[in-house]
Formats: C-alpha cells, structure tokens, sequence
C-alpha cells in the first residue's frame, strides 16, 4: 500500500539527462566542443543508471 507513493527515480533522472544533453547543445552551437564532449558523456553517464534501473 505505501508503495504506491513511492516516486519514480527514473523520472528525476530523465529530466537531468535531458537538461545534459540540451546544454550539450547549446556548448556545440557555441564552438565549445571540449564542454560538449564533457557534458555529453555525464549525460550517457546518467542514460546507463536510468537504464540501471528500468531493468532491474
């Protein structure tokens, strides 16, 4: 019963995962390719834990 309003972690971290990747962006669109590269891959870095926890 107190499970059903548990939150979903999955979603918080979609959100960061998104908010990466559109920064990742933004530092591409600038000419900034090392900031690119950086953000890029905390963003597959997040992509895998919330890969992490759909299976498991």
């Amino acid at each position: 019963m107190l499970g059903l309003f548990k939150r979903d972690p999955t979603k918080k971290l979609q959100k960061v995962y998104e908010r990466k990747l559109e920064q990742a962006m933004h530092a591409a669109r600038n000419g900034d390719m090392r900031a690119n590269a950086s953000l890029t891959e905390e963003a597959e870095a997040l992509r895998a834990e919330i890969e992490k926890l759909k299976k498991g």
